[in-house]
């Protein structure tokens, strides 16, 4: 097995043909390590935008690659083709947080045809905090590399950070001086599945339409805890911090009840969360 460790530069732009900024992809960079996580070999390639003939000002500072630099390097079609002939088989790849993949996707989606080469995945900056934490290193969420190396020792250049091919040979460093066979193993994704990249980036969260065609409409349906007739709905459903709400009636023992339901959508299901309350003796006589 090969270690991949790839990092992607982008820079925001308009496309006109999808009606909204994207985050391009401008330059593709990794390194390849074998077993005793030896760097044996390494990618970067410039991309040529499809769609504009600039950069923004803070890219080009950032990563050293100018308009012209830009508008000389070759296609994503082709960029990819080479990344995937250079990549080779039975490998894990790694990106520093999954950015890198929520944009791949959006490229993929929008820009090329093409599909970039992942056969197993990890989001390296996740195992790093891990691993920080196991040896009791306080670390916030979303550490950058910059951080995480200072803080594990690693010396890395910073004058060329930014660089897709040499943020992946300082990934590398922390890579290799955080391996845990036992969390990397716990921790690598298979990614032959077709639906990996959009299953991985789906963002869970709740419903608060009540018309959503993914809400079961029996999940409003609740029975009074005294008796277990079914109760009736007291005006409407209404919305609001992330769940929906109603005053309901036992229309045999005369309780009124207050109810919450709270769903939340997961990429290829829904969970529910349902909560039903007797209201106070203040609140029923209110309620007359």
């Amino acid at each position: 097995m090969n270690y991949i460790i790839l990092d992607l530069e982008w820079d925001g732009a308009f496309y006109p043909k999808i009606g909204r900024f994207i985050n391009q992809i401008l330059q593709i960079g990794a390194v390849k390590l074998n077993e005793k996580f030896e760097i044996i070999d390494t990618f970067e390639q410039t991309v040529r935008s499809s769609f504009s003939n600039r950069v923004s000002k803070r890219f080009a500072e950032l990563t050293g690659i100018t308009k012209e630099k830009m508008l000389s390097g070759v296609s994503l079609d082709t960029a990819f083709t080479e990344y995937n002939n250079w990549v080779g088989n039975d490998t894990v790849t790694m990106t520093w947080s999954n950015s890198d993949i929520y944009t791949l996707i959006d490229n993929q989606n929008n820009i090329t045809d093409q599909k970039l080469k992942i056969e197993k995945y990890l989001d390296l900056q996740k195992y790093v905090q891990d691993e920080m934490r196991s040896r009791g290193i306080e670390v916030s969420s979303q550490i950058s590399l910059l951080n995480a190396a200072n803080q594990l020792n690693i010396s890395i250049d910073e004058s060329v950070l930014h660089n897709a091919k040499y943020d992946s040979i300082a990934c590398a460093a922390l890579f290799k001086e955080c391996y845990n066979s036992e969390r990397f193993n716990s921790m690598v994704i298979n990614a032959s599945d077709p639906d990996f990249l959009s299953r991985y980036t789906f963002k869970p969260h709740f419903i608060t339409d009540i018309n959503d065609p993914a809400i079961d409409r029996s999940v409003f349906d609740f029975k009074c805890e005294t008796c277990g007739s079914p109760l009736k709905l007291k005006g409407e459903w209404r919305a609001r911090n992330c769940a929906f709400y109603a005053d309901m009636l036992c229309t045999e023992c005369r309780i009124k009840y207050f109810t919450r339901v709270r769903i939340r959508k997961l990429y290829d299901s829904v969970k529910v969360h349902r909560k039903l309350y007797i209201k106070r003796k203040k609140e029923q006589k209110n309620d007359m």
